[in-house]
């Protein structure tokens, strides 16, 4: 374990995290809340928002797929959604929806993080993010795909999306922002 360099909870809770949030939007898996949170550790993100009906800590399937990220990893939970857009708002958050819209920004070609300050919403596993919660947004993100589904389990687009902004923030050399 110790040549992994892996930290302790304490360790976890008191290091510098990347200013990356990820909102939880009516998620109806509590494993695929599990697996997020477990990215978040991974990743070393500042936190997990829960909002609506998606499931809390403690909970049985989230520490399930969690192992244990669910007490490292920091978290809150809003009524709904719209509530912690305005909370992250008026700490200087930019605001993107996980979300296939017309007009949505190529994951690759969202690299631009100098603005750090990134929250992504996921939204629930059929209907996607709420469409009044896009309009709230600073833009939509979509992950590149190419096969015939075009869609993603959640905690998968999200280690994909969470991935890249820590990367986009780690190594920021070399990176040039498309639009």
């Amino acid at each position: 374990m110790e040549e992994l360099n892996r930290k302790s909870v304490g360790e976890f809770k008191v290091a510098e995290k990347f200013p990356v949030i990820a909102i939880l939007e009516n998620i109806r898996s509590a494993y695929n809340v599990g697996s997020v949170f477990r990215t978040a550790d991974a990743f070393l993100i500042e936190s997990v928002i829960i909002t609506g009906y998606t499931a809390k800590p403690p909970h049985k399937e989230i520490t399930k797929t969690a192992l244990g990220a669910q007490d490292s990893v920091d978290w809150q939970y809003f009524e709904n959604t719209k509530l912690a857009i305005g909370h992250l708002k008026k700490i200087d958050y930019k605001i993107f929806a996980v979300e296939q819209v017309e007009n949505s920004i190529s994951l690759e070609k969202l690299n631009d993080f100098s603005f750090s300050k990134t929250a992504f919403i996921f939204g629930n596993e059929v209907s996607g993010v709420d469409q009044e919660i896009i309009s709230l947004c600073d833009g939509c993100v979509e992950i590149p795909q190419f096969g015939m589904k075009h869609s993603l389990n959640i905690s998968v687009a999200a280690g994909i999306v969470l991935w890249e902004a820590v990367k986009g923030i780690r190594f920021p050399k070399g990176r040039v922002n498309k639009k």
